[in-house]
């Protein structure tokens, strides 16, 4: 044997020699335990039961698995590794490991029991994520906190399961804490900072949420769910700023398209909605769109009863709809709850003048004519239905004409004149304004009841409207008083007609 050959045989017995003495020195609690020493196995296993109570399951079953590589027959270690197997919910290699004990040690009932334990957690692990699956969300958590978490504590898959389910029944704060437990224990778990930080945003602690996805990505920068949450909340940040903007700019149309875009990106994001609806609502309202506002506050309201600004929002929507009863019960219910603000004070009070001018008979609608409309035009109006509720055209219904013809002449005695109307449009009371009444008695041109003296004189159709056309609205005569009372009822304009009617001097 040559000199190089030599050396490397020597060199060959050092190594082998030096791992045999590292193997002795790793494994001399095991020896020593075989060699009848069972105070060193007793460590072995205390230094197990460390780690476990430490949570370092690895170190645990690494030194187990060693004792058992050592001394296969070293049932104790079988025993503690199908434990430590169980806690981490590893229950196949678990089972084994218990079914190996029981033959080196048939007649031990506490590992039969936990035999029955393990399989029984499992099963119920595999319902849970069945049922999880099927929408019953409830039921599956029972399952994982009553069965698999009691005899398997340790298992991650068990854990991050409980807080989807969690998340799923929007116990928010329950994901928090439960995922929280998880990165104590593994910081890096991605699953963990995912569900955690959808937590906080649908808390609206959306800076929160972004430090998760945040540090969630810079582990796994292709990581699909965490991506798509970053994403999609940074959009919904955009648009929200985008609308919110729009509205102090003045733009309001523009606001409630943007608002309505920030709502459709998602429904289920309450705590955000409902402070979008009712930016909505409040754009919708100074946009004077009182049906659509209404919806919105209505969702807000529906999001959160006690948010006092969308109960204030939706008393203003209703006034726009014409709903005094309505604005006048959310804004007073507003007023109690905050007694204080003089705005809804304010606002209280010109839904309850809305609802008082709505008890009157709105001249404007019996004529016809919308509030803008000029003199000339309320003027037309009334000849149209003077002409088309002449008692004499309804022969029929000649009374019901006869209260409508009344009617008529009220609405015009009001709105044909500017200082009442100025008053009715006010809401201030103008005496024999018919606040509900009949409008029986009035003279929409200063002549009291004249047109239906005329009517029961037998006077026609043609004579009555030009009568009431000839005669000057802003007469100060005594509309409470028959035509035929003043001595003055033929006026210089209508002496034609009262000679016509064989009256020189009065109508009768």
């Amino acid at each position: 044997m040559d000199m190089v050959a030599w050396r490397g045989l020597m060199y060959t017995g050092f190594i082998l020699h030096f791992v045999f003495v590292c193997q002795l020195i790793l494994l001399q609690p095991l020896v020593s335990a075989l060699d009848g020493k069972p105070g060193n196995a007793a460590e072995l296993f205390e230094r197990v039961s460390q780690s476990v109570k430490v949570k370092r399951y690895s170190e645990a079953l690494n030194d187990l698995n060693a004792a058992i590589e050592a001394d296969p027959t070293l049932s104790e270690a079988y025993y503690h590794r199908a434990s430590v197997l169980r806690h981490i919910c590893r229950y196949e290699e678990s089972e084994k490991s218990y079914k190996k004990f029981l033959e080196l040690k048939p007649r031990e009932s506490v590992a039969v029991k936990e035999l029955s334990q393990l399989i029984q957690s499992q099963n119920a692990l595999e319902t849970a994520l069945t049922l999880s699956e099927s929408g019953d969300y409830a039921k599956s958590l029972e399952y994982v906190e009553k069965v698999v978490l009691v005899f398997s504590p340790a298992c991650s898959k068990a854990k991050l399961l409980k807080v989807r389910l969690l998340l799923a029944t929007k116990d928010y704060s329950g994901v928090i804490a439960e995922a929280g437990y998880i990165l104590k224990e593994d910081e890096d778990n991605l699953e963990a900072l995912l569900l955690r930080g959808r937590a906080y945003y649908y808390l609206a602690d959306h800076d929160v949420a972004q430090r998760h996805y945040q540090k969630g990505l810079r582990l796994d920068p292709e990581h699909g769910e965490l991506k798509k949450a970053y994403f999609g909340l940074k959009n919904l940040l955009k648009k929200t700023k985008s609308a919110e903007d729009n509205v102090n700019k003045g733009k309001l149309r523009l606001a409630v398209e943007e608002f309505k875009a920030a709502l459709a990106l998602d429904p289920n994001h309450l705590a955000h909605n409902v402070h979008l609806h009712l930016g909505l609502c409040k754009a919708l309202v100074k946009l004077g769109r009182g049906k659509d506002a209404l919806s919105s506050c209505n969702e807000a309201l529906k999001i959160d009863e006690e948010l006092l600004e969308a109960l204030v929002q939706r008393g203003e929507a209703k006034l726009l709809t014409e709903d005094w009863e309505g604005a006048v019960e959310d804004l007073k219910s507003a007023a109690q709850r905050s007694p204080q603000d003089m705005n809804i004070r304010e606002a209280l009070m010109k839904a309850e003048k809305a609802l008082k001018m709505s008890k009157r008979k709105d001249w404007y609608k019996i004529l016809g004519v919308s509030k803008t409309a000029s003199i000339s035009e309320i003027k037309k109006a009334y000849k149209k239905l003077a002409l088309q509720w002449h008692p004499d055209k309804n022969v029929e219904n000649r009374q019901e004409a006869e209260e409508k013809f009344r009617e008529i002449a009220a609405a015009y005695e009001v709105l044909g004149d500017e200082d009442k109307r100025t008053k009715y449009d006010r809401g201030e009371d103008i005496e024999d304004m018919g606040m509900g009444g009949g409008g029986g008695g009035f003279n929409p041109f200063g002549g009291g009841s004249q047109q239906l003296h005329l009517l029961s004189k037998g006077a026609s159709l043609a004579v009555v409207v030009e009568e009431a056309f000839l005669v000057d609205s802003t007469s100060s005569f005594d509309s409470s008083k028959e035509w035929g009372s003043s001595p003055h009822a033929c006026t210089k304009e209508s002496h034609k007609l009262c000679h016509s009617r064989g009256a020189p001097n009065q109508l009768y």
